[in-house]
């Protein structure tokens, strides 16, 4: 059930892995140091994919594997604080090894994903990993919340990106 429940959201991931002919290339962060990148991060809020729409107190972590991939873990409750906890395991590849901000996330051979970091804060403690397509958005910390004003300054950015603001949901985070 899990590599059909993977299968399918590649599908959908897949859909928006070329650029939007009418649209500008969204911006990435530049120089991002990988170790500093990796750890826990935080889902603040995002326009989810269909495995994550009732996500809670979801986090996604990030390792750097010997062979150059970036192992990742994707961790939430479905659908209340008390709910199934889910874990997926996508594998990060750099497509961009001179700025490291553009990866392919593969859920599933041979499909691997735009993951774009597209914001990165000097202190590397708020993120927002975009896609081209403006279909799906994640905006990510280090701490299970962030002042209101940092995420009304990323979700203003987010639509100047062209990104459907309406369509963000708040991942309850309760720790």
């Amino acid at each position: 059930m899990k590599r059909l429940l993977a299968a399918c959201a590649c599908l959908l991931l897949i859909q928006g892995c070329t650029t939007v002919p009418d649209r500008e290339p969204l911006p990435t962060a530049r120089n991002v140091d990988l170790q500093r990148f990796m750890g826990d991060w935080y889902v603040i809020a995002h326009i989810p994919t269909f495995i994550e729409d009732t996500a809670y107190n979801a986090i996604e972590s990030y390792a750097l594997s010997p062979d150059g991939t970036i192992a990742t873990t994707f961790t939430f409750r479905d659908g209340g604080f008390d709910g199934a906890a889910k874990k997926y395991t996508p594998t990060g590849f750099l497509r961009d090894r001179v700025h490291n901000s553009t990866w392919g996330m593969q859920f599933v051979w041979p499909i691997k994903a735009e993951f774009l970091i597209s914001y990165l804060d000097p202190g590397y403690t708020q993120t927002v990993i975009a896609r081209n397509a403006r279909d799906y958005v994640w905006i990510m910390a280090r701490t299970p919340t962030i002042p209101d004003a940092d995420y009304e300054r990323l979700v203003a950015q987010l639509k100047d990106w062209g990104y459907d603001t309406a369509k963000l949901r708040k991942v309850p985070q309760r720790w």
